[in-house]
């Protein structure tokens, strides 16, 4: 059972890890664009405008 525990605690701690590096490369705006697909999806690349048509008023 100790085994067992001991690679839990290394995997958490791995994770950890990833996971800040992860959002310390997010915060960096000229590499956060080549990361995340977020911004293709919200529109944000796109340079024009859209009219929108609003169904409820």
């Amino acid at each position: 059972m100790q085994r067992a525990e001991r690679i839990i605690i290394k995997l958490a701690v791995i994770q950890l890890v990833f996971l800040l590096l992860s959002q310390a490369l997010l915060t960096q705006p000229e590499i956060a664009g080549y990361l995340s697909k977020v911004v293709y999806y919200e529109g944000v690349t796109k340079g024009y405008v859209t009219n929108v048509l609003e169904t409820l008023k």
